[in-house]
């Protein structure tokens, strides 16, 4: 499966558009992390965790948009965008989306 940010992929034909493949996932945070978090906000500097949980649930997103995209018979995903929102407080939400297609 080809993921790209671009509309077309270099030296590859779209055949045909599949859809709108989505993937999503909502995560919330820890008192464990929370606590941490607090102190390191008094001292500064980044926060390794939720640095960590955001990389987890950008990935489970993209995996999730793959997987939507191979069940409409897609090889490839174009157009590719990432957006967060929150949900509640403390939890929110990642989509990974694109453009599936068949290519030549």
């Amino acid at each position: 499966m080809i993921i790209s940010t671009t509309e077309t992929i270099p030296g590859k034909e779209i055949e045909e558009v599949k859809g709108i493949s989505r993937g999503s996932t909502v995560r919330a945070r820890n008192v464990g992390r929370d606590i941490f978090a607090g102190l390191k906000n008094i001292v500064g500097g980044e926060i390794n965790e939720y640095t960590k949980l955001q990389a987890q649930s950008r990935e489970q997103a993209l995996q999730r948009m793959k997987e939507d995209a191979e069940k409409m018979g897609a090889d490839a995903v174009v157009n590719v965008r990432f957006t967060t929102s929150m949900i509640m407080q403390g939890a929110s939400e990642i989509l990974a989306y694109g453009t599936a297609v068949k290519l030549k």
